[in-house]
């Protein structure tokens, strides 16, 4: 990878990004692009993001110029849009005149890569999710799943200059496939919002409503997501004696139906919708005494890594790739009620001092300042460029 310009003097790299499913209601991707927009950003680089929208838009944000280009609506998905114009698109990537491209959708932009590798722009793309995941919780036969990914990937795989998988389950693969071109660059969490002090007794009293036990999910209500493990695990738990309460914040096309089930079961669970204030959030995440991620395609899980830096054991599903990223900080459950409610029952056992510090300690070693670095090495750009004010703009 080589090529640069000068950006106000410093040498920096214009980094145009792609993304689609991102919405004002999405949860670890939009983190991830804001992050490492402004670490792109704070090292000297111009960040470009396109993404989908209703309208187009063009602004300067703290994490860089983002540019919102009309996107149809994707039924069933509960607002994700695409990028779906590629005549526009590839007008406005011939405009942008990028100096590297990264693209965070191995779907319907994949053809992104190939239109790099003709302009002779270094690329990348992340691997947010493993298509083979991704196929089997959408229901596709494991033989066929695995199949069809290693054929998406192939075609991936040469059309990058690089893939980046953010953990060592999500790079499998990869491997599987022979691709010499996978780099490992794991997330960061925001290590000074999300903290055990936001802890408070009061917040966590308004929503256990009297309950022993406070769990949370913090997810996309979605199937890949498998929110409705949250109500099942929550069912088996009050069934077998344990006191508890549950909180959902995320929004998603199952939302009506999850909570219908609640209902119709007499089971304790607050749906609070998407939470767009993140200090709120935080809150939330310090409050619970358990965070539950069951989504058994997690290629890295931001939200459990938030919970964790908030001092809040996990229990995650142990078809995904969160046991590489809790460690010892949380329980890895198999993909059934009883086997998520006995992990509960497991670290509840902990002294909530040992269990809440163990979480904090983990989460210490992932900062979105590594996450960027990685990231940016991964694209051949320099973590900190030097400011030289002799060198014309």
């Amino acid at each position: 990878m080589s090529g640069s310009r000068v950006i106000d003097g410093t040498g920096g790299l214009r980094i145009v990004r792609l993304a689609n499913f991102v919405t004002p209601a999405s949860g670890g991707l939009r983190t991830a692009l804001r992050e490492l927009g402004r670490g792109y950003l704070a090292a000297g680089h111009e960040p470009v993001l396109v993404v989908p929208g209703d309208a187009e838009t063009d602004e300067l944000t703290p994490q860089g110029r983002v540019i919102t280009i009309p996107g149809p609506e994707l039924p069933g998905t509960g607002g994700y849009r695409v990028l779906a114009g590629r005549t526009r698109l590839r007008q406005l990537l011939e405009e942008l005149a990028p100096d590297r491209l990264e693209v965070s959708d191995r779907t319907t932009l994949r053809w992104t890569g190939e239109w790099a590798r003709r302009h002779r722009v270094p690329s990348v793309m992340v691997s947010h999710e493993t298509a083979d995941g991704v196929l089997r919780t959408w229901g596709v036969p494991g033989a066929f799943a695995e199949r069809t990914a290693d054929r998406l990937n192939r075609r991936s795989a040469w059309s990058y200059s690089r893939i980046v998988c953010t953990t060592e389950w999500a790079e499998r693969e990869f491997i599987r496939i022979g691709a010499g071109n996978v780099v490992r660059a794991p997330l960061g969490v925001e290590l000074e919002r999300c903290r055990p002090g936001r802890r408070s007794k009061v917040l966590r009293a308004r929503y256990a409503e009297g309950a022993e036990v406070l769990l949370l999910l913090c997810s996309r209500l979605s199937v890949e997501k498998r929110p409705g493990m949250a109500l099942d695990a929550l069912a088996t738990l009050r069934a077998s004696g344990v006191r508890a309460s549950l909180v959902v914040a995320g929004e998603g096309p199952l939302r009506s139906g999850l909570t219908r089930r609640a209902q119709d079961a007499r089971l304790p669970v607050h749906f609070l919708g998407h939470v767009a204030d993140r200090e709120a959030l935080a809150d939330l995440q310090a409050a619970a005494d358990i965070c539950l991620a069951p989504g058994p395609a997690e290629t890295f899980g931001l939200s459990a890594l938030e919970a964790l830096a908030c001092g809040t054991p996990v229990v995650a599903s142990a078809s995904s790739a969160l046991p590489e990223v809790i460690g010892d900080a949380g329980i890895a459950a198999t993909d059934t009620p009883e086997a998520f409610a006995d992990a509960v029952r497991e670290l509840l056992a902990r002294g909530e001092d040992d269990r809440r510090g163990a979480a904090r300690a983990r989460a210490e070693l992932f900062s979105w300042d590594r996450a960027v670095a990685a990231f940016l090495a991964a694209h051949d750009a320099p973590a900190r460029i030097p400011h030289h004010p002799e060198v014309a703009a």
